[in-house]
């Protein structure tokens, strides 16, 4: 007697290949008012793609931070400050805060990772000038910006700078001084050749 064994068939269903729905891009944060250029730096920091920091860039330009990057990515302008660390008091409600401007640095940025708040254009009420008003004065650190002024007058004024902003950005100045942008904030010289063409660089000292 042979034992004729029925093999069961399964159905399967075939899903339809339907595509994927592509998520939205994300819309760039926006930025306060007339930002600082520590909340234009940071944003073109986050930013992932080439693409999108240039347009971070270009949505916030302004002279002041050509002046920045002018200052920090052309090997044609020396500044005539002394490299690395300054002395630094710093202002503040009190008047009090003494100590390097590193310390302070840290302390404030831990403040803000603490209120989860990086939007310093609405949070600092203290009366700090601004890199945006400063900035007309930065030529007078550099070779051939001002030569006839003596060292202590040019050092107190850069000192009396950094203590009148706020300490991020008093940290940007001293960074494109001694030309370091990049060790802090991932930003270029190409990105920034690319997001401002007008910027002539070169034969500056």
């Amino acid at each position: 007697m042979t034992k004729t064994t029925t093999k069961k068939s399964k159905s399967f269903a075939v899903k339809a290949n339907t595509p994927k729905k592509r998520a939205a891009p994300k819309p760039m944060e926006e930025l306060p008012l007339n930002p600082l250029a520590f909340e234009v730096l940071d944003l073109v920091s986050r930013q992932r793609t080439k693409a999108k920091k240039i347009e971070a860039l270009r949505k916030y330009e302004d002279m002041s931070l050509k002046v920045l990057f002018i200052w920090n990515f052309d090997e044609s302008v020396i500044s005539n400050l002394p490299e690395g660390e300054v002395p630094y008091h710093g202002y503040d409600a009190q008047n009090t805060y003494s100590g390097t401007l590193s310390t302070k640095i840290s302390n404030e940025v831990r403040k803000m990772h603490e209120t989860g708040s990086f939007s310093l254009g609405s949070s600092d009420q203290q009366g700090h000038t601004t890199i945006r008003r400063e900035s007309k004065h930065f030529y007078q650190f550099c070779r051939g910006g001002n030569d006839g002024m003596n060292n202590i007058r040019r050092e107190t004024m850069f000192i009396n700078i950094l203590e009148g902003v706020h300490p991020l950005e008093a940290e940007i100045i001293t960074l494109c001084k001694d030309k370091r942008l990049e060790e802090v904030y991932k930003v270029t010289k190409e990105l920034v050749a690319e997001a401002y063409p007008d910027i002539r660089w070169g034969g500056r000292s």
